[in-house]
């Protein structure tokens, strides 16, 4: 491995995504947050810095202990029902739901239904054209053009981006920040500004 390679590796693993530090701005001071497939925690942290309450979800248990989370909970998204396996949430709502660099496809419902009441979903990761820049390659975890917007058609979309990105590394992404709209449903809209 290069040393220019670990040096991306290292960054993406403890900077924040400016995509995610973005929208930040648009939470409430102490809101609740959901950092979906967390890994060390480079956005556990930062919210942690901010004054909000994290909860962090991920399968690695040792990567959870460095996340610095208020609340951290090991599972394994992706398998079916039982202890630690499938989505721990249902019957929680947060203020935020915040996944970077992970896809899986069936949780989108389960990520829009734990946004509280004006909830924000920042989400970014990998789209169709990554394998040629390097991994992920497998279409299984690329996007393909608008899905994001798709899977997020029920909430009210603040900023969509489906392209190349060229920092930290060459990548091919896609990504939302997205409200759960409940004026839709008769309440008063709070306003998102930045």
């Amino acid at each position: 491995m290069s040393d220019v390679t670990e040096a991306v590796r290292a960054f993406r693993r403890d900077t924040p995504s400016p995509w995610v530090v973005r929208f930040a701005p648009l939470l409430a001071a102490g809101s609740s947050v959901l950092d979906v497939a967390s890994g060390t925690g480079r956005h556990s942290r930062w919210f942690e810095s901010l004054g909000h309450r994290v909860t962090a979800v991920d399968r690695d248990a040792d990567a959870l202990a460095a996340s610095g989370a208020s609340e951290t909970v090991v599972g394994d998204l992706e398998a079916g029902e039982g202890p630690g396996r499938g989505w721990p949430f249902s019957d929680r709502r947060f203020d935020a739901v915040v996944v970077t660099n992970y896809l899986h496809r069936p949780l989108f419902p389960s990520l829009i239904d734990a946004l509280a009441p004006h909830g924000v979903l920042i989400y970014e990761t990998f789209a169709a054209g990554n394998g040629r820049f390097g991994r992920p390659r497998n279409p299984d975890f690329l996007l393909e053009p608008g899905e994001l917007l798709r899977h997020c058609a029920s909430l009210a979309v603040v900023a969509f981006e489906d392209g190349l990105i060229a920092s930290p590394g060459r990548a091919s992404i896609q990504r939302i920040c997205a409200v759960r709209d409940v004026a839709r449903g008769g309440d008063a809209p709070r306003r998102h500004a930045l």
